[in-house]
């Protein structure tokens, strides 16, 4: 039985609250690390139902955690971020995985399109300043549906990259530090192995991106990948030439930590 410590209420309606504190999340982070992937899923749907949403690019591990969710009857809303520079190969997969699980994938989109940031900040701001571009693109769309949910759940590994190498399978994230609303991120895989991963794939015959067989570990936006050489990193094929190994994403939001407990 997973344990979370006691349910605290909502003083306004007497109803339980979903909300966790620092203390119970490294509770539970201790617990998971010994789970499967289906158990700790099962825990998001039972606490969360639809408040929980799966957010992924199509890397392998979230064809995978994709395929876990669906098999155990755990029916998490799925959502994608298309920030209109993506490889043809990636939207024609979301239309060839929608089809294989039989749901929708929800589009994230940017406010501005590619032309029109590019008519107000330049052209190719990728390529001048692409911390910049991924705000824009990836990270505020992002937030905008992180505002709707109450936990996020990836598909990050630890073995990834050095960045990821420390992430814990439960976290928490002040998403309003004014209003004190925190968001739940699960990191259900942070275990899988790359190889496991791909295993599970082709057992499962999932749908996935064709780059991945030319050389293309970490596929992203078109402009800022590249195929990826013997003994690099998953990730070291993205945004070269720049001191930049993450998007955004998953670091704009200040992380909760022992001392506030």
């Amino acid at each position: 039985m997973i344990s979370d410590a006691v349910q605290s209420t909502d003083g306004a309606t007497g109803a339980p609250s979903l909300a966790l504190t620092p203390a119970n999340v490294r509770s539970l982070d201790l617990q998971f690390d010994k789970l499967s992937t289906e158990q700790v899923l099962a825990w998001a749907w039972e606490r969360f139902g639809a408040r929980a949403a799966i957010g992924t690019s199509f890397q392998g591990a979230g064809l995978v955690m994709m395929h876990l969710a669906k098999q155990a009857g755990t029916s998490f809303p799925v959502f994608t971020l298309d920030t209109g520079l993506l490889f043809p190969e990636t939207l024609e997969l979301k239309k060839r995985l929608e089809d294989f699980y039989g749901f929708k994938i929800e589009s994230l989109e940017p406010d501005l399109s590619v032309e029109e940031q590019a008519d107000v900040n330049g052209p190719e701001l990728w390529n001048r300043e692409p911390d910049l571009c991924c705000t824009m693109r990836k990270v505020m769309p992002l937030r905008d549906k992180l505002s709707t949910l109450d936990c996020w759940i990836t598909g990050l590994r630890r073995q990834q990259s050095d960045t990821r190498a420390g992430i814990g399978i439960i976290e928490l994230y002040a998403f309003d530090e004014t209003s004190g609303r925190d968001i739940v991120k699960l990191n259900p895989m942070a275990n899988w192995s790359r190889d496991k991963v791909w295993e599970y794939i082709r057992t499962h015959k999932i749908p996935y991106n064709p780059l991945h067989d030319l050389g293309y570990r970490s596929i992203g936006c078109q402009p800022c990948t590249r195929r990826t050489g013997n003994g690099e990193d998953e990730r070291a094929g993205r945004w070269i030439g720049f001191n930049k190994v993450e998007c955004g994403i998953h670091t704009f939001l200040p992380k909760k930590v022992d001392f506030q407990i």
